[in-house]
């Protein structure tokens, strides 16, 4: 099996690559990331390109990156992602895994858009609860940063917290460890998957689309 990721920055990205490195018929060769094009900074997280490319270069994975516009309709982001898919099935690729944890709508769109595609798309955390995979995360060494709180969900101030265990226990009982239901975003840093770790500084806290508080981290 050769295995493309889908890479957004995040912990459950991380954990994903931590749990496929592990199986010797695995064959991890690329990190797959959606960019938005306006701002070369990661879909959704809005993470920098120079840090991608250092968490890429840790984890010693080629990364290749599909870019789209802002905004960008469902029609043209199922376009691109097409395109990208067709390129990998040309490299030689069978699977693309996806570090989704339980949302039934999600994974079945996921597998309708690789339909008859050539590669299959893999669940590797699928059905892992949630509250004992964020603490075994962090038991495990892994170091992570909330770059995105969506504020309809969880307070702004959560923005720019480290992940650790004080913010497990902060959190408001409705929200999910994990934050699968996009409560919040996070940028990994450290941790066994990476041959050294990658230095951050918090920076500003931006409000965007009256929504969404982002704290844009870093290079060090």
């Amino acid at each position: 099996m050769k295995v493309l990721v889908s890479w957004s920055s995040g912990k459950d990205s991380a954990w994903m690559l931590h749990k496929l490195k592990q199986d010797p018929a695995i064959e991890i060769g690329g990190l797959l990331t959606t960019m938005n094009e306006a701002f070369d900074r990661v879909a959704m997280h809005a993470v920098r390109r120079t840090l991608l490319e250092a968490q890429a270069r840790a984890a010693g994975v080629p990364l290749r990156t599909i870019p789209l516009p802002w905004p960008c309709t469902n029609e043209e982001y199922e376009a691109r992602m097409r395109a990208a898919v067709s390129q990998a099935v040309d490299e030689g690729f069978t699977h693309v895994a996806f570090g989704d944890l339980f949302l039934e709508d999600v994974r079945n769109y996921r597998e309708r858009l690789f339909d008859g595609t050539g590669i299959d798309p893999l669940f590797p955390i699928w059905g892992e609860d949630t509250a004992q995979l964020a603490r075994r995360f962090i038991a495990d060494g892994f170091e992570a940063r909330i770059v995105c709180v969506d504020t309809t969900q969880l307070d702004a101030s959560f923005a720019g917290r480290i992940f650790d265990t004080q913010l497990l226990d902060d959190f408001p009982t409705a929200i999910d460890p994990c934050g699968e239901r996009g409560e919040f975003h996070t940028f990994v840093h450290g941790g066994p998957i990476f041959s050294h770790p990658i230095l951050i500084t918090p920076g500003e806290i931006v409000r965007r689309e009256q929504r969404f508080t982002y704290c844009d981290l870093l290079p060090r």
